[in-house]
């Protein structure tokens, strides 16, 4: 698909990756609406790059509906939607104080798989109904898994059942929308530096780095960004979960 004057939806676009792929997008041409809970960031990108902010908690009907209706209401209905929201606590499911609390692995699960099946449902429906281009597409879906879905470690164990949901959601959702021209994708990114992780000493980044076999350092968002417009660009593609780590295996701690 062309991106350029393309409606685009970026959940999780007030920073981190989901604000690389927005910048990604918008550069590419798209008309992009931010969601994101975070209501400043979000209208600082939205302002930065000439769109719409939309607060939103993904894992929440109401909420997602209203931030799809003002996002189509800005730009008409999204042919592309990234599902970046999302949360990583780490957290044993028995620690030193007794069980994880339920309400920590049912938040984990709600706002990074309901989230985004949420967002994916509301979308799609809205893509159905356009018009295909050429070859047939309507749309495509774009959501983020991680390396933890496949090599969770001791303390993911809510962020690597979410991200493994994510993985699993993916092929299901792209058999069913392909009788509507959706593809849907996603990418399991592995260690990147995100503002979360540059916010760590220097030395831990490094020693971070230096477990990826090559290049030897943190991923950049721009390059989770790159992947999104791949994605989006390659009609072939669908229905895959596409690793970007470096060839990194996570080890058990």
């Amino acid at each position: 698909m062309e991106i350029k004057g393309q409606a685009a939806i970026v959940t999780g676009g007030a920073s981190g990756l989901g604000a690389a792929c927005a910048r990604a997008l918008a550069a590419a041409g798209a008309k992009v609406a931010i969601v994101d809970v975070n209501e400043k960031a979000a209208n600082e990108i939205a302002a930065e790059l000439k769109g719409v902010a939309a607060v939103c908690d993904v894992g929440d009907s109401a909420s997602a509906e209203a931030a799809v209706k003002k996002a189509a209401a800005a730009h008409g209905p999204a042919r592309v939607l990234v599902n970046c929201a999302g949360v990583g606590p780490a957290k044993r499911i028995v620690g030193r104080d007794g069980p994880m609390p339920l309400a920590d692995f049912e938040r984990v699960i709600r706002i990074n798989l309901i989230g985004t099946f949420n967002m994916m449902r509301l979308v799609a429906a809205g893509m159905q109904g356009l018009e295909p281009f050429a070859d047939g597409e309507r749309g495509v879906i774009v959501s983020t898994a991680s390396v933890a879905a496949f090599e969770g470690q001791i303390g993911q164990s809510a962020y690597a059942a979410s991200k493994g949901g994510v993985a699993a959601l993916t092929l299901p959702a792209a058999r069913e929308f392909s009788q509507f021209g959706v593809r849907v994708l996603a990418i399991a990114p592995g260690i990147f530096g995100t503002p979360m992780l540059r916010a760590l000493p220097q030395e831990v980044q490094n020693s971070l780095g230096a477990s990826v076999p090559f290049p030897k350092r943190l991923g950049e968002p721009r390059e989770f960004a790159a992947m999104v417009l791949h994605c989006i660009h390659n009609g072939y593609l669908n229905g895959e979960v596409i690793r970007l780590d470096g060839a990194l295996r996570m080890a058990p701690r």
